[in-house]
């Protein structure tokens, strides 16, 4: 497929549809996928799981140089109580911005553990500028059902974050050039 195919491939599909993920079928062909899932954040408690382990090195209010790791729940739901885990959010970031916004480089995998995507996994790459809007970062690689897989991932707030928690609305859209399926 040549890239204005993909082009007008992703168009058709962003403008047909809101629901699923790109991946290659068993005789290898490449196939676009959407997947929209909400990923849930504690913050603070015993539950917490997003950690600062190393504060900036700087004095002050300064967040550059900062670093923490991640591990949040994904479902298929916003609410956690009427909703399905479908795996977990792992990964690490870092304020590695000196300048105002200081952005925070993220690097994430998706880690499917239910569901038709159960065994896979989607790695993601990318910088938040800010938490006020949405943020996009680059789907670079995957396993499973995800090998080989590229595209973007689109993440909002869906509710108005606490200072406990957060959910967010997590619409990815990768194209996968897997060719052969190994088991």
């Amino acid at each position: 497929m040549t890239s204005s195919q993909l082009l007008v491939s992703l168009v058709l599909l962003l403008a047909s549809s809101v629901s699923g993920v790109p991946h290659v079928d068993d005789a290898g062909k490449q196939e676009l996928k959407h997947i929209h899932m909400y990923m849930h954040e504690t913050l603070a408690g015993p539950t917490a799981r997003t950690v600062t382990v190393a504060p900036s090195p700087l004095d002050g209010n300064w967040t550059f140089g900062t670093v923490g790791v991640v591990d949040l729940e994904l479902r298929d739901g916003p609410d956690p109580s009427n909703s399905s885990l479908v795996g977990r959010c792992q990964g690490m970031f870092a304020f590695a911005g000196h300048v105002s916004p200081p952005g925070m480089l993220t690097t994430v995998n998706f880690v499917f553990t239910a569901g038709e995507h159960d065994r896979s996994t989607l790695a993601i790459l990318g910088t938040i500028m800010s938490f006020e809007h949405s943020f996009e970062r680059a789907v670079v690689g995957g396993t499973g059902a995800f090998r080989m897989a590229r595209g973007y991932c689109i993440t909002a707030a869906v509710a108005k974050p606490t200072p406990e928690s957060v959910v967010y609305e997590v619409c990815q859209l990768s194209s996968s050039t897997r060719t052969r399926q190994w088991r």
